[in-house]
């Protein structure tokens, strides 16, 4: 059996054609295009008429290639970006009219679900009462469960491009104020959400996400080229002498860092506060580092529970209003 999923994050659509062998999605095919929708959108404004054009397209091209390849029409989902968007039912529509595929602009509490899904799979039961973290442009995906699925979920509106904007300005590289005033934002944030972490004192700790994979190359991780059977894991520790290193840094200097691409040099200080205040707030020392996260759980969910599930998660997604976004 082969299937498809196109994810639309802040910087890029990505297109993964995957072999269902004995329930595991096994990549065959990828392709990415790279349209930086996070550039030309403000957090929580709307996706300016170019921008959805380009968007469009590109779904329209994943969907041909997926049709090449031997894939069904692809699952296909928008995280923060879109779905934080006054203007996202126009742009679901627009997605639709040229490419025939329905866009689901992905629920935060959703997404976090199937990202845990994804690393509960890779890790196996023997990782117990698991608790994740997947920090993305626009939000902070947590969730905690002991099952396949989690006890709680929450998506939180601390993500790295997000913070950038609305907290560190145009100061390359910021103050230490205004880095300070970003922490005591995220605390305030994270503050309830990490109590109950605490509470449920899970076993294993996991991370996803680019974010947490560059800091943890940041920290001395194999890269990426090693393979995804390499052991990886992030501490607290040296998540925390990343934020000074980057918070020392304008943002060209930080992409010669090793895993700081250039084009997430800019957000990738905010993502280092919110990771390093989101272990520390929870007590959590050290995570595994999961190279599955939510486009596996996509795929995982569809195998293991049909495709109804995914008509009543788009169609409730459809009819959903945009939640309240910003942090001041």
């Amino acid at each position: 059996m082969r299937m498809s999923v196109v994810d639309v994050g802040s910087n890029t659509v990505r297109l993964v054609i995957a072999d269902a062998a004995d329930g595991v999605p096994l990549p065959v095919h990828t392709v990415k295009w790279k349209l930086r929708l996070s550039e030309h959108a403000a957090p929580g404004g709307p996706v300016p008429e170019q921008a959805v054009r380009h968007l469009a397209d590109a779904v329209a091209d994943a969907a041909a290639v997926a049709g090449r390849r031997g894939a069904g029409p692809p699952l296909a989902f928008a995280t923060a970006v879109v779905r934080d968007a006054p203007n996202r039912r126009e742009v679901l529509r627009a997605v639709r009219a040229r490419s025939g595929v329905r866009l689901c602009a992905l629920p935060g509490e959703a997404e976090a679900e199937l990202t845990f899904l994804g690393a509960r799979r890779w890790l196996g039961w023997q990782a117990g009462a698991l608790v994740l973290f997947d920090i993305g442009g626009g939000s902070l995906e947590v969730a905690f469960g002991h099952g396949r699925l989690p006890d709680f979920a929450a998506s939180l509106p601390l993500g790295a491009n997000r913070l950038t904007h609305e907290w560190l300005g145009d100061a390359d590289p910021p103050s230490a104020d205004a880095v300070r005033a970003l922490r005591r934002a995220v605390r305030r944030e994270l503050r309830d959400v990490a109590a109950r972490v605490r509470r449920e004192a899970p076993h294993t700790a996991v991370v996803t996400s680019r974010t947490f994979q560059r800091l943890a190359r940041l920290s001395g991780a194999a890269p990426g080229h090693h393979g995804p059977f390499v052991r990886r894991e992030l501490t607290r520790a040296g998540v925390r002498d990343a934020v000074g290193r980057l918070a020392a840094l304008p943002a060209a200097e930080r992409a010669r860092l090793p895993g700081v691409s250039a084009p997430r040099a800019a957000q990738s200080l905010a993502g280092a506060v919110v990771g390093h205040t989101a272990l520390k707030l929870t007590g959590v020392r050290s995570a595994v580092v999961c190279p599955w996260a939510v486009r596996e759980g996509v795929l995982l969910r569809h195998l293991e529970d049909g495709g109804a599930w995914w008509e009543r998660l788009a169609r409730d997604a459809d009819d959903a209003p945009a939640p309240p976004c910003a942090l001041r």
